[in-house]
């Protein structure tokens, strides 16, 4: 089946990312709504690339709400591992029995640039792939038609995001740009 010919189902609601999310709430601050709104268009990225597939949609709701927490827990741009391993921690003292190496993969290859190549790698560049069309504010498609992109979009408004991630660099960084680009070639990834 062609990816542009599927309908694309919009999700626009979780209990489990609404339960995880919810105790970031005051860290989040203002960014709360923006973040909220990135995942689900994010997991609306992602099914429409697993064709509705919800085998390991609990994992994936998880790796969601953990896979850029650490920009305001630990306040850090290198976020990857600091995000993984609050998610990983959070699993074992929650007993939530996710398979912990897959955990931390989704979150730590998300900003991968080229197709990723290991056990999952379907699932873990379907979630790629999904984050880089919404950080890219649909720039980047991946196969998704611009007219999914638009309806995901206007069903969940960026509140504020794009402007976070304008911001957060600079603002981690004390506006020095050579640190940014430092912790930036952390995060992406060949």
């Amino acid at each position: 089946m062609t990816q542009n010919r599927q309908p694309i189902q919009i999700i626009t609601h979780s209990e489990r990312i609404e339960s995880l999310l919810k105790p970031y709430q005051n860290t989040l601050g203002a960014d709360f709504a923006g973040y909220r709104n990135h995942l689900y268009r994010v997991l609306t990225y992602i099914q429409y690339f697993r064709q509705g597939d919800t085998h390991h949609r609990e994992l994936i709701e998880t790796a969601l709400v953990y896979h850029d927490i650490a920009l305001w827990t630990a306040r850090e741009l290198a976020y990857l591992q600091p995000s993984a391993d609050l998610a990983l921690a959070d699993n074992r003292r929650h007993g939530w029995g996710l398979d912990a190496g897959l955990l931390r993969t989704l979150i730590e290859q998300h900003h991968k640039i080229r197709p990723y190549h290991g056990p999952h790698a379907d699932l873990v560049n379907a979630f790629r792939k999904a984050d880089w069309i919404d950080a890219s504010v649909g720039l980047i498609r991946k196969g998704v038609p611009r007219r999914h992109i638009r309806t995901v979009q206007q069903a969940m408004p960026a509140a504020g995001f794009y402007q976070t991630l304008k911001r957060i660099g600079p603002e981690l960084t004390g506006g020095r740009w050579f640190t940014m680009l430092g912790k930036f070639a952390r995060v992406y990834r060949w």
